[in-house]
């Protein structure tokens, strides 16, 4: 048998995606930039050898369905990379509440096709680690890259990868105000293009992946914050005006909006971002982050203070 561990940090999108070209092979429409949030993690470990069937465990609950489709798209193409015919079994946790909006996807999915493709003893490069578990969510492409990283949409399975963004460190404090209400991102991903405001967006996003790119480069956090908060509305408004009228956000999630508002009126650099769901990332200056966990908790709600994350790694604690 043969068994690796792997962790991986979920991921704020900051230049979302929203919407794919070819749903098997999770082809976004679009480049998309994200930052890796640490100490938030996933764990995952994988064995291959000989059992009598596939099995995967995410938090206690054994997967099946729609989610275990989805491992088994990368456990799949690891053992044809491999030649091997040999069942898995996968056992995974995170550190954090998934489904929340806190991008537990994007970590889990990096963990797996970290550890699966090493348990299989595939030596990949990190553009094809980030490729093989695109396979299972298009957002853990970027947690395989960790830090500030741009997924690349691509034309096939190959070329759509996520790559590190270089240059100046970005010192950035990220606060989130935890808004638990569960929500299915897959459904949004198909809404989203009967949006009449989608081709304003698709046009949008040559000019704002630009600038967001050239403010990681700079180290400039506040515009970094500016730019996130402007494509949280922009991606919401499509979601909210999609054939369903798909809303995610609750009321705490206004009043989160309104504190960051006033925060920013009493001249601190605080923004909002707001990925799929109801959870609120507050993106400030890093001296500024105990206020902002003052006024999160003040609130009723859970303050979780973030760093920036790394790449997936492979570790030797194993969870069997």
């Amino acid at each position: 048998m043969s068994k690796a561990t792997s962790v991986a940090h979920p991921m704020q999108g900051l230049i979302k995606y929203h919407g794919l070209t070819d749903s098997r092979l999770r082809l976004p429409y679009h480049d998309s930039i994200s930052v890796a949030t640490a100490p938030l993690v996933t764990r995952t470990t994988v064995e291959f050898g000989g059992y009598r069937s596939d099995s995967a465990v995410v938090d206690g609950v054994r997967a099946k369905g729609r989610v275990m489709e989805r491992i088994l798209s990368i456990a799949d193409e690891v053992r044809r990379m491999s030649g091997s015919h040999e069942r898995f079994r996968m056992v995974s946790e995170n550190s954090f509440p998934s489904g929340v909006g806190l991008g537990a996807s994007s970590s889990g999915f990096a963990a797996l096709a970290t550890a699966a493709s090493a348990a299989a003893g595939l030596k990949l490069s990190r553009e094809q680690l980030s490729a093989l578990s695109r396979l299972g969510a298009g957002s853990a492409t970027r947690s395989v890259a960790g830090g500030f990283s741009r997924w690349f949409m691509g034309t096939c399975h190959e070329d759509s990868y996520a790559v590190r963004i270089g240059g100046s460190e970005v010192r950035m404090g990220m606060v989130v105000a935890l808004v638990e209400s569960l929500k299915q991102t897959e459904d949004a991903h198909r809404e989203v293009v009967g949006s009449p405001l989608y081709a304003g967006r698709l046009a949008y996003l040559h000019s704002a992946l630009a600038e967001m790119d050239a403010a990681i480069r700079s180290g400039n956090a506040a515009r970094i914050g500016e730019l996130a908060e402007r494509d949280t509305l922009i991606l919401h408004a499509i979601t909210m005006s999609g054939p369903s009228g798909m809303i995610f956000w609750k009321p705490e999630t206004l009043s989160v909006i309104s504190e960051v508002r006033r925060m920013r009126g009493e001249g601190m650099h605080c923004h909002f971002s707001i990925d799929t769901g109801a959870t609120v990332y507050i993106n400030c200056e890093v001296d500024e982050i105990p206020e902002v966990e003052r006024r999160v908790a003040a609130m009723g709600l859970k303050a979780i203070r973030c760093t920036v994350g790394g790449p997936s790694r492979l570790t030797g604690r194993h969870l069997f």
